[in-house]
């Protein structure tokens, strides 16, 4: 079965944002299913608009402002 946007619902999303970049947590269920923790990275491109990146690892300063959200996060999957 073939992965159908419509049915992937966000439940929960913020983000941490900086001057060129931005990391975002989100819950996300696919098809009413079991819910699932979701980070992100997005990065300024020349025009200043997002573009998908990579997240790869984090610095002290990411994580350290992540793991608040991530605590959040995890209070809503209940």
């Amino acid at each position: 079965m073939p992965y159908d946007a419509s049915m992937d619902e966000c439940l929960f999303t913020k983000s941490f944002e900086t001057e060129n970049q931005k990391i975002t947590v989100s819950v996300y269920s696919y098809n009413k299913g079991q819910k699932k923790l979701q980070l992100s990275r997005e990065i300024k491109d020349n025009q200043d608009e997002y573009k998908f990146a990579k997240l790869g690892r984090l610095t002290k300063e990411e994580a350290t402002n992540i793991v608040p959200l991530i605590q959040e996060v995890l209070k809503a999957m209940d």
